[in-house]
């Protein structure tokens, strides 16, 4: 989410990963993303983890447990626990594992304050579970720069296509993979950006309230949603 295409398709750091890596190989390679918006890490590791396992990727990428930490009751050393033992379980298969933070928009979005404890909470549990592993963890919690606002949409909960590409690089400089160049205009899509971004008043009638709304109610914004990329399928440079 909010790194769009002209289309109106979702892009997001992990098609730019799979970019990155097709262009250092100079090959196509398989990629598959299964993610899907405002899922908690439960239903991510029950459904979404036993299918990537199944297509025995050469790397495999976990992101989960920021929606987690925005209830009102969670408990952070127990999605923590799963983390861990969801990268267990991928090792044993001899996949290479490295778990993915999400960035922090505590600057920026109502209970800032209390999202950023628990985020920089979970990052600690996680580094201490995966000590001593052979595993990744790339950390966009900790990327102070990421905070900044001109890395994130519309909503101030999602990144943006400069916050996607900063992760992006981010998760290919922990693999030791150069950033291939290129991409649009920076400073363009920013300005664009600002101009749309909503004042207080209509950001909380616009974002803040559906967001609640849907807390309250148990529903998600990922509801009835499908993986964009279910199976392993060629991406190639001419993307």
């Amino acid at each position: 989410m909010g790194d769009e295409l002209p289309d109106g398709t979702p892009r997001g750091w992990a098609d730019l990963v799979a970019l990155g890596l097709a262009h250092a190989a100079q090959a196509p390679l398989g990629y598959a993303n299964l993610a899907i918006r405002g899922r908690l890490l439960g239903p991510i590791l029950d459904e979404q983890l036993p299918v990537a396992l199944d297509l025995a990727p050469d790397l495999l990428s976990i992101n989960g447990g920021g929606n987690d930490i925005m209830r009102p009751r969670v408990s952070v050393a127990a999605v923590a626990d799963r983390l861990a033992d969801a990268a267990d379980r991928a090792a044993a298969r001899g996949i290479r594992v490295m778990i993915v933070s999400g960035a922090d928009p505590g600057d920026h979005i109502p209970l800032g304050r209390m999202v950023r404890s628990r985020g920089d909470q979970l990052a600690r549990e996680v580094r201490r579970r995966l000590d001593g592993r052979a595993m990744l963890f790339v950390d966009n919690w900790a990327d102070e720069g990421l905070r900044d606002l001109r890395y994130w949409s519309i909503d101030r909960l999602h990144l943006n296509a400069l916050g996607h590409a900063r992760v992006a690089g981010n998760v290919l400089a922990a693999l030791d993979v150069p950033v291939a160049p290129g991409g649009e205009s920076a400073a363009e899509r920013l300005h664009e950006l600002e101009a749309a971004r909503p004042r207080t008043a209509a950001y909380w009638r616009e974002y803040v309230l559906p967001w609640i709304g849907r807390r309250l109610t148990g529903r998600s914004s990922g509801d009835g949603r499908a993986p964009k990329r279910a199976t392993l399928e060629p991406i190639s440079l001419d993307r």
